[in-house]
Parts: C-alpha cells; structure tokens; sequence
C-alpha cells in the first residue's frame, strides 16, 4: 500500500507543479485562473488520497478538506474571472462585453 500512496503523492506533486507552472506561463487572467484551478484541484485530491492511504486515522478529515476544496476552488475562480471581466484585466478583443449584463 505504500507504492500506492507514494505514486498519488508524486501525482499530486507534479499537477501542483504544473500548475504553477501554468500561472506562470498563460497569457491572461482567464487562462491562468483556468490553469490553476484545474490542476491545482487534481494535485491536492491526490496528495489527499495518497496521505488518506498512508494514515488510515487521517482520512476523515482528509475527506472533509477534499470535499471544502472541491466546492470552493471552482467557486474562486468564477469570483475571480468576473471581477477581472468586470475591471477589464481580461485581454479580450470585444466591443461589449458579453460575459455581463448591465448593472452587474
């Protein structure tokens, strides 16, 4: 069990790592937003998964803190992608921006 446990700790490192890597190198807010959401949010499950499997005791609050992570990462990123529409941080080539309506 411990090979198995060590390979989703080496998995979740490197999706973290690409993650990073992914803010880094993307262009505009959107793509890096988009970058390390979804990568980061694969990269944590499975280093949660792969602790979870080393320490049996763990895995309870290990669950709760994947299911918090599961529901608030993509509830950021959203947050995050409209505030950089609504401040036009977002390289888009539109004349009106279709993503908002009015009064938003």
């Amino acid at each position: 069990m411990q090979y198995v446990a060590w390979f989703f700790l080496i998995v979740g490192a490197a999706f973290l790592f690409l993650a990073g890597l992914g803010i880094f190198r993307m262009p505009d807010i959107l793509n890096q937003s988009q970058a390390g959401t979804k990568a980061s949010t694969l990269g944590i499950i499975s280093l949660f998964v792969g602790f979870a499997i080393m320490e049996t005791e763990w895995a309870p609050k290990l669950i709760l803190m994947a299911l918090f992570f599961l529901f608030s990462s993509p509830i950021a990123s959203h947050a995050i992608c409209k505030a950089a529409l609504k401040r036009n941080k977002a390289k888009f080539v539109l004349k009106e921006n279709a993503f908002l309506k009015e009064g938003e």
